[in-house]
């Protein structure tokens, strides 16, 4: 087995690969069942079987391929959905008009073989009425004799003939009158019934001793009080229904299928049958060839009422009609088939037959171009579908028409050019976010560690931005010489005006300088006294580089940006700590006896105006007490109950206030959480805290 064989074998489901060897076994054999020996005996009963059960999976089989195949494509679903819709109820109203038709005309010739045997046996009823009648007054004359043996039949106006064949009897008061020699009622068909015949005659087909006749009888009461019954017969056999046949075919009675209930008749038909084998049935005419293609042959079965001659029991006789439509047609106007109505009628039930054609055809050439224009807009949007999911988002239907289905195109082609827009912003929303965790990295590399520690003072500090990058800023700065204990620590807290991406660079502007104050004060020329004082001394005086921080960012950034700043240094050996708050919210010291201190000296925020002076302020710090630096994302969040507020902040950190400051600044944070709610955290949160150990 190939390659290719394999990978089909294994694509293929499990009823597939059973219909596919049954199909391989039943060709295979197929010739060895036509053997003549045992093998070939064997062969064909496994063949049988082997067919038989693939016909029974290709069931199945057919129609999920039919379902997975052939109805996959919406073209032939639309096809087959207009086969059962459009053209199903035409076949249907076709056949049905066909079926009535052919119904109709096979009892037209029915009733066409009823009528004329009808017309038949109505002539035999005027005839015997006539006779009758003249037979009655006859009787009343005085000079007839009473013995009628010798009264020559031409007086009462009966042929001879008639008589001598039987198909004429006469009954006087019910008793059969002789009436020449060699006549009379030992040659006639039918005998006197012993049932009354109605008063205004009977007339009809009859069965006597498994015979059919045409039998008409007329009673009549002549003057002097006799009762004339006159009884005409002839036997119904071919020469009858050649007449009866004539011009439309050929017409046939069959006894042997008679419906009937009498035992006597069914014993009289058996014997008949029996004894003739021509009475299985009696044809007349002969079936014509067809005129056109569309004469096709009329076949009609039926019934007629049949009377047994002993008893008056009504039966049905079937009947037999194999004509043709345009025999029919000539019967049905036979009074004027080569005039111009006719003709007419025919010409325009074939004009009427070409337009219903010409509409049915027109009919279904629309509804193709409509489901082409369905079917290719599907599978070009289909084609779309998949040239997006490939990737070729520039892909774009070519569109011509203006329905709906074209309209459901150029939305697609303009949500395939939003999809590529938006996948574009997404690129760049991508490029973007990857500077932001770029620059929200270096950020979280100007903060210092969260906690840190100097002799009697510990510290900690955190920041959460808002958004990616925050505005917020603080700073611890160590001051250590070289294999020194540390001396003091510097604190820096600050707020830049707006949030995002300029609020950070503005915090990164404004973290490098005042690193670079404390760093580098060896090279600003405005020392005060022109003193040559260590570095770590400058810090002695907060305000003053406040002084040279608003200066440098009033002097480098836009007029409209500003930032609040709190600057601190700790005097280690002394335990104090001098400040100078420019506009930043008051930090707030937590004594230990509860009393809270607000650090409020200062002046005005940096950057927004030139040459302001900030005043320096001192605290010293007890054992205990936990000094609360904070931005307004602390205390300005709102909920239904207003702000957050400064009070609540006191109340959190006292709560937890031997606890260490990791811990306080996570309950402080946490308290936030709740008081925010689910609703987006507004600014960003910085707090920093230090505790006199």
């Amino acid at each position: 087995m190939s390659v290719t064989l394999k990978a089909m074998w294994r694509r293929w489901t499990l009823l597939t690969r059973v219909v596919m060897l049954l199909t391989t076994l039943s060709v295979l054999l197929w010739p060895l069942s036509r053997l003549q020996n045992s093998l070939g005996s064997t062969a064909q009963d496994l063949w049988i079987l082997v067919t038989g059960a693939l016909l029974v999976c290709f069931i199945p089989w057919g129609i999920r391929q039919a379902r997975s195949r052939f109805l996959w494509s919406l073209r032939n679903k639309l096809a087959i959905t207009y086969l059962l819709i459009g053209l199903a109820p035409v076949v249907l109203f076709v056949t049905l008009v066909l079926v009535s038709a052919y119904v109709a005309a096979g009892q037209f010739a029915i009733h066409l073989v009823a009528q004329r045997i009808q017309t038949q046996l109505e002539q035999m009823q005027t005839e015997n009425t006539d006779a009758a009648i003249h037979f009655a007054r006859v009787l009343a004359r005085p000079e007839t004799k009473a013995d009628l043996h010798n009264l020559d039949p031409s007086l009462l106006g009966f042929d001879r003939s008639e008589i001598a064949q039987g198909q004429v009897a006469i009954f006087v008061d019910r008793q059969p009158a002789l009436l020449a020699a060699g006549t009379g009622i030992e040659h006639s068909n039918l005998g006197m019934p012993d049932w009354t015949p109605p008063r205004e005659g009977f007339h009809g087909i009859v069965v006597d001793d498994g015979h059919l006749y045409l039998a008409a009888v007329t009673q009549r009461r002549s003057r002097n009080g006799h009762s004339v019954t006159i009884m005409r017969s002839m036997p119904l056999d071919r020469h009858i229904m050649e007449l009866v046949a004539q011009g439309l075919g050929r017409a046939s009675l069959v006894p042997s299928l008679a419906e009937t209930t009498s035992s006597t008749l069914r014993t009289n038909l058996s014997m008949a049958r029996r004894n003739d084998p021509k009475a299985q049935s009696v044809s007349g005419g002969s079936f014509p060839g067809g005129v056109n293609l569309l004469d096709l042959p009329v076949h009609f079965f039926s019934t007629i009422p049949l009377t047994v001659w002993d008893t008056a029991a009504k039966e049905n006789i079937p009947v037999e009609v194999d004509s043709r439509p345009s025999l029919l047609y000539t019967q049905l106007f036979a009074v004027s088939i080569e005039g111009l109505v006719p003709e007419l009628i025919r010409v325009l039930l074939i004009v009427l037959c070409v337009v219903f054609a010409v509409i049915e055809a027109f009919a279904f050439y629309m509804a193709m171009r409509l489901s082409s224009t369905i079917t290719a807009s599907v599978s070009d949007l289909y084609g779309a579908t998949l040239a997006i999911d490939r990737g070729d988002f520039a892909h774009r239907i070519h569109v011509t028409r203006t329905d709906q289905l074209a309209e459901l195109s150029r939305a697609f082609n303009r949500m395939t050019g939003s999809l590529q827009r938006l996948l574009l912003e997404q690129q760049e929303k991508e490029r973007l976010q990857n500077e932001l965790s770029i620059a929200q990295e270096v950020q979280a590399n100007l903060f210092p560690p969260g906690d840190v520690k100097v002799p009697t003072l510990e510290l900690h500090g955190v920041c959460r931005p808002a958004r990616t990058v925050s505005g917020d800023y603080y700073d611890f700065l160590v001051y250590q010489d070289d294999d020194q204990p540390p001396t003091g620590v510097g604190i820096a807290i600050g707020d830049i005006s707006g949030k995002g991406i300029s609020a950070a660079l503005l915090m990164a502007t404004l973290h490098s300088a005042v690193r670079a104050y404390r760093f580098a004060s060896g090279e600003i020329s405005q020392l005060p006294n022109g003193s040559d004082e260590p570095c770590e001394e400058l810090f002695d005086s907060p305000g003053h580089i406040l002084g040279l921080l608003n200066r440098h960012l009033y002097r480098s950034t836009q007029p409209e940006k500003y930032a609040t700043l709190f600057l601190a240094q700790y005097d280690v050996a002394r335990s104090l700590l001098t400040y100078s708050n420019a506009g930043q919210l008051p930090p707030l010291v937590l004594r230990r006896d509860r009393s809270v201190q607000r650090l409020e000296e200062g002046g005005t925020v940096v950057g927004l105006m030139d040459n302001m002076s900030y005043k320096d302020g001192s605290v010293t710090l007890q054992a205990g007490d936990i000094f609360i630096g904070y931005s307004d994302g602390v205390t300005e969040p709102e909920n239904d109950f207003g702000d957050f507020g400064e009070q609540r902040l006191l109340e959190v950190v006292w709560r937890y206030r031997n606890e260490p400051l990791h811990v306080i600044s996570a309950q402080v944070l946490q308290a936030l959480d709740a008081w925010i709610g689910d609703a987006e955290q507004p600014d960003d949160i910085t707090l920093v805290l230090a505790r006199r150990v």
